[in-house]
């Protein structure tokens, strides 16, 4: 890997280390809101499955070395053994696949529909990070996973939608500043 591709990992694991502060607890889960996933979403559409997996993999690992990374300020592994901990270890396989159906799209596919396409891949990464999330959380608290459902799923829904927008957005922003970049040189 080169200079730059590595600066871009390392970039995109600080920029869902950033995200993790954007917290914000909720009384009816143990599960909060946060701005994380949008870097798991980014990472995987921007860098691409290799280098988006790898990206989470770091933050993954600045995490379980005790840096205050994960959501509110927490860093250790006892936070991936905990009801939040298949969110996070998720995030490595959700950038791949967000990243992988990038990959197969992006140069099939007329401009004009990049925000759309983006919004349902991210979507489909949403899932990826949600079913091991209440998997995990039903089975640390004992709960039944349809109230895990309930808990780590339905609060977070439009929330979720609002960052795959906002990510579609994002990342067509970036394409389109990458494909003037090619032709002005």
């Amino acid at each position: 890997m080169s200079i730059k591709e590595l600066a871009l990992i390392a970039l995109f694991a600080a920029l869902t280390a950033i995200l993790a502060y954007v917290y914000l607890p909720i009384p009816i889960s143990p599960v909060p809101i946060t701005g994380q996933t949008m870097g798991v979403m980014l990472a995987g559409a921007l860098l691409g499955a290799k280098k988006g997996f790898i990206s989470q993999i770091v933050y993954l690992l600045i995490g379980i070395a005790g840096f205050p990374v994960f959501a509110g300020g927490f860093g250790g592994i006892t936070t991936l053994v905990g009801p939040t901990g298949g969110y996070l270890l998720s995030y490595p396989f959700a950038a791949y696949i967000i990243g992988i159906l990038v990959e197969r799209v992006e140069n099939k596919i007329g401009f004009h529909y990049w925000t759309l396409l983006i919004s349902t891949l991210t979507l489909g990464g949403m899932i990826v990070i949600y079913i091991p999330g209440v998997i995990q959380m039903a089975l640390i608290t004992q709960i039944p996973i349809s109230l895990a459902i309930l808990e780590g799923v339905v609060p977070f829904l439009i929330g979720d939608i609002a960052k795959v927008i906002a990510t579609a957005f994002v990342v067509r922003s970036c394409h389109a500043l990458a494909v003037k970049e090619r032709f002005s040189l």
